[in-house]
């Protein structure tokens, strides 16, 4: 069962005491070592105003990692397109594979906001989870928790500074699934306007890249992924309540394409690997008040060491607010954590998985990631 690939999914994190160039520079060495580790991805994400997060521009640090890198694929985790154009990223990405062909994949994702559910299939009914779930769980133990609500955030002042900061006054962002449809026919030559006006994107069409849908439950993301026959990552470490219905939405939608004849998913963990268990848990204290501050409009914070967050003040109202992504972040010795894999991989169906680690030093990291690889390939 364990044959399946693994990938590498990275926010640049900033820890306590460092600096985003240190961020950067970590995240470059990452990358470089988990390719010769046999991970075969490793994607960046997109966050903005977070004081603990560097990766603000996936195309910028990825065609960095391009050139220090040889074979790994590289990509987004995702590109986030309610305050961008198709042209502007379809141009981005073109650039970086004219000089790396073939190692590049698009992944796109809506930016933050309220699940939008998928639109009904005349004759389709709802899609069946692809586990039951029984007391917040799967019959193979998965975790499943109850749906986490973002309704406090809504109308938050930083919450609406940053779509100010991100979006030019008065802009409106497209249509999700129309501007994936614009990506798409840029990159193929095929971008027509209703008069017939032709589009040619130079870098960018004829591009070799994989395109991915990232999403989070069975909305807007997985429509759009199943119906272009696109490869789809569904995010168990931002949403688990909504993972098996995410896959499942993306299933049901699924058309045939020139670049897929089934789907095709990927399902992202929180991971935090040692030797033993009590070390793997020390490593993975600052987790918690991590969360806090994203769930708080905060922004993330630079990621503190273990005595830096044991002494962070802590109520039963931050357990509630954080219980759904600590109690699925998987923690432990390479044996256990694998295990844990396993059961999202069953539960799932995933074709492969994609894994994120943060810990405060750069070192544990690294070997967080290669104990991992070490036991998945004994699994093999």
């Amino acid at each position: 069962m364990s044959g399946i690939p693994l990938g590498v999914l990275d926010l640049v994190p900033v820890a306590s005491g460092s600096t985003a160039a240190e961020a950067l520079t970590n995240s470059i060495d990452l990358a470089r070592r988990t390719e010769e580790f046999g991970y075969t991805r490793y994607w960046f994400a997109e966050h903005h105003l977070n004081p603990g997060v560097a990766g603000t521009s996936p195309a910028v640090v990825l065609a960095l990692t391009a050139s220090a890198t040889s074979t790994i694929r590289l990509g987004s985790g995702a590109v986030q397109l309610g305050h961008r154009t198709a042209l502007s990223t379809v141009e981005e990405f073109g650039l970086i594979d004219a000089l790396h062909p073939g190692r590049l994949d698009l992944g796109l994702g809506r930016s933050a906001g309220p699940p939008q559910r998928r639109r009904p299939v005349e004759g389709e009914g709802e899609p069946a989870p692809a586990a039951p779930v029984i007391d917040g769980h799967t019959p193979n133990g998965l975790r499943i928790p109850d749906r986490f609500s973002f309704a406090h955030l809504l109308g938050h002042p930083r919450v609406a500074l940053q779509q100010k900061l991100l979006n030019l006054p008065g802009a409106q962002p497209q249509d999700y699934s129309e501007q994936v449809d614009d990506v798409l026919a840029l990159l193929r030559g095929e971008y027509r306007t209703p008069e017939g006006v032709e589009a040619h994107a130079v870098p960018g069409e004829g591009a070799d890249v994989q395109v991915w849908i990232l999403g989070s439950s069975g909305g807007v993301s997985a429509e759009t992924a199943g119906r272009n026959g696109l490869r789809f990552a569904a995010n168990y470490h931002v949403s688990p309540a909504t993972v098996l219905e995410a896959a499942e939405g993306y299933r049901a939608a699924f058309k045939p394409s020139a670049e897929l004849d089934r789907p095709y998913v990927t399902v992202s963990a929180d991971v935090v690997v040692a030797e033993d268990e009590e070390t793997a848990h020390k490593l993975a204290t600052g987790y918690g008040p991590w969360v806090r501050s994203i769930r708080t409009a905060e922004g993330a914070i630079p990621y503190p060491t273990p005595a830096e967050a044991r002494a962070l003040p802590w109520s039963e109202e931050d357990r509630r607010l954080v219980a759904d992504r600590v109690e699925t972040r998987f923690v432990g010795s390479p044996r256990t954590v694998a295990d844990h894999l396993e059961r999202l991989r069953e539960a799932t169906g995933a074709d492969e998985l994609l894994i994120t680690t943060i810990t405060h030093r750069h070192a544990d990291r690294v070997r967080s990631y290669r104990l991992l690889a070490e036991e998945w390939r004994r699994r093999g």
